[in-house]
């Protein structure tokens, strides 16, 4: 077992130094036009947060167990050096891009991932709100174990990219230079993918590079302001109902679908996803309407 050290906790002093250094300056210095912080939002996105720890423990016993077998039977090892290590985040950070991107795209993984987008503040304690139901992204890393990537060493670039996005969730900075707005995602970037405006919908999935995006046609710049939460607003300080709202209305709709073609549609289309009206009015089933993802 590869002895890599858990950035994820030896990151959490950090995180609460700029959660209050935030806190302190929307108070000193406060800004109408920023979303800025509210008790009842801070307070769920922290619950998540906690919450998805405890989640994310249990998920790994599969999780582990599926990528140990992957590793074993693979013949192929990458050895954990001082120069392997930057290609294996690199490696990640495009993995991470497919993942994010796929669950922007397909319902079923985006009622996972729509828990981080359901807060209409944009703050550090954002990206606190993370979801229960992370199961759905081992996939993604597949072809690293089976390329003989260590799954230790996985975890530990995820945990890196998880740090790194802390720090992009926030109104109090502006936009960088541009060497770094071109190659890292930065908080421009990372307003635009939280917002609810058509323009901004489905846009800059990068994790710690912005590269990906602007190569597989998704990056957006940030021109107007960004609007947060998403097209359709839940009104719930609830973690529960936070971590399972989508999937009870994928339950509704699959129930009230007339076809089978219509139930695969409603789980694994996009999430704005309707079907054609038929000739009577009904459903038909078959094409998607242009409602793109929160």
């Amino acid at each position: 077992m590869p002895n890599l050290p858990d950035v994820v906790l030896w990151s959490i002093p950090a995180f609460v130094l700029l959660t209050v250094v935030e806190i302190v300056s929307y108070r000193l210095h406060p800004d109408e036009d920023a979303a800025g912080y509210e008790a009842k939002d801070a307070a769920t996105s922290l619950g998540m947060g906690i919450g998805s720890l405890v989640f994310d423990f249990l998920w790994k016993i599969p999780v582990v167990a599926i990528y140990t077998a992957v590793y074993e039977l693979t013949p192929l090892r990458v050895p954990i050096l001082w120069w392997t290590l930057p290609l294996m985040l690199l490696a990640q950070d495009f993995f991470y891009y497919w993942q994010h991107r796929g669950h922007h795209v397909i319902r079923i993984l985006w009622a996972c991932h729509v828990v981080h987008h359901s807060s209409r503040k944009f703050n550090f304690t954002t990206a606190l709100r993370q979801p229960w139901t992370s199961l759905t992204s081992w996939p993604f890393y597949l072809p690293m174990i089976a390329l003989g990537v260590h799954p230790a060493a996985i975890a530990f670039c995820y945990s890196v990219n998880l740090v790194y996005q802390f720090w992009i969730h926030t109104e109090r900075v502006g936009k960088l230079p541009r060497p770094f707005e071109y190659v890292l995602n930065t908080p421009s970037h990372h307003r635009v993918h939280h917002a609810s405006q058509g323009g901004y919908l489905d846009r800059n999935f990068g994790g710690i590079l912005i590269i990906w995006d602007r190569m597989f046609g998704s990056w957006v710049g940030e021109t107007d302001k960004p609007v947060f939460g998403l097209t359709k607003n839940i009104n719930t300080y609830n973690p529960l109902r936070v971590a399972t709202h989508e999937y009870a209305a994928i339950a509704r709709d699959v129930r009230a679908a007339t076809t089978w073609r219509e139930r695969a549609g409603r789980v694994f289309r996009g999430p704005g996803w309707q079907p054609a009206p038929g000739p009577d009015g009904g459903a038909a089933g078959g094409t998607p309407a242009a409602e793109p993802a929160a």
